[in-house]
């Protein structure tokens, strides 16, 4: 399933010319009975994108809670959406939902703090190693240069994967001076506003971005490919690769540890 058709399938169905009359009305009037109707037009994609998120989290997590969070998000996003632009609302509002679910989230501090630390040293032993070797280091060395076994260092990835809310479309992401985040859809380069110097830094961003990935190994690049561009579930990548779904959550964790490393990386060698 590819993403436009999932993102369009999440949408209730209205003729694209009644939803094009709704927002040319809306954004000229600012009704707010138009904007609730968009609400309710747009309200599966929080429920999509509760769904996705909710795969990732503890099951102490209620989608509910999820969903109230990302109604905001919605909201926002339908308030800020420039119809003028050249991109689908879908792509604009799902990156938003989907985080104003996590800044709640974050907000109430839910990941515990050995969960973190843990994190934080396996990326620093993965970029020591790399620094080392000049290659991607394998799960043995990780779990050496830590001082545990395999074992344990598969189960702290399951541990971190279920407590983490971090994601590929993150390690893009920043906040302004207002506190307000960035999402990757703000990347895109926008045709009414142009701004060289920024879309330089973007372009590099994006590039780093792509050289990481492709230095993945082969089944970390393609569990990364099937979750992000090709909009598979945990259950259906591990039907593909015939490994369990916790293996296919082991796999994305390393893979976005692993970006995180190089992305820092790249950023610190830039400055």
């Amino acid at each position: 399933m590819m993403a436009a058709e999932t993102t369009t399938e999440a949408t209730e169905h209205v003729p694209r010319e009644e939803l094009g009359e709704i927002w040319r009305q809306y954004k000229s009037s600012g009704d707010r009975a138009l904007r609730d109707r968009l609400i309710l037009t747009y309200a599966p994609l929080v429920k999509y994108v509760a769904g996705k998120l909710g795969s990732w989290l503890p099951p102490h997590v209620e989608e509910g809670d999820l969903i109230s969070y990302g109604l905001l998000g919605l909201i926002g996003a339908i308030e800020r959406f420039d119809i003028n632009r050249e991109i689908k609302f879908e792509t604009f509002a799902i990156s938003r939902i989907r985080g104003a679910m996590i800044d709640e989230l974050r907000s109430l501090d839910w990941v515990p703090r050995s969960v973190r630390n843990r994190a934080r040293e396996i990326e620093r032993a993965m970029a020591e190693l790399e620094n080392r070797h000049k290659r991607t280091p394998s799960d043995e060395e990780v779990a050496g240069e830590l001082g545990i076994t395999v074992g344990e260092f598969e189960e702290s990835l399951t541990q971190i994967a279920r407590s983490s809310v971090v994601a590929l479309d993150e390690l893009w992401s920043g906040s302004g001076a207002g506190g307000e985040s960035t999402a990757l859809i703000d990347t895109i380069e926008d045709p009414h506003a142009p701004d060289p110097t920024r879309e330089l830094l973007q372009g590099e961003m994006r590039q780093a971005l792509a050289q990481a990935i492709t230095r993945l190994p082969d089944r970390e690049r393609l569990v990364v490919t099937l979750y992000y561009y090709e909009e598979l579930t945990l259950r259906e990548i591990g039907e593909v690769l015939s490994v369990t779904e916790s293996r296919v959550s082991q796999l994305h964790t390393k893979a976005i540890l692993r970006l995180r490393v190089r992305l820092q990386g790249s950023l610190d060698h830039a400055a």
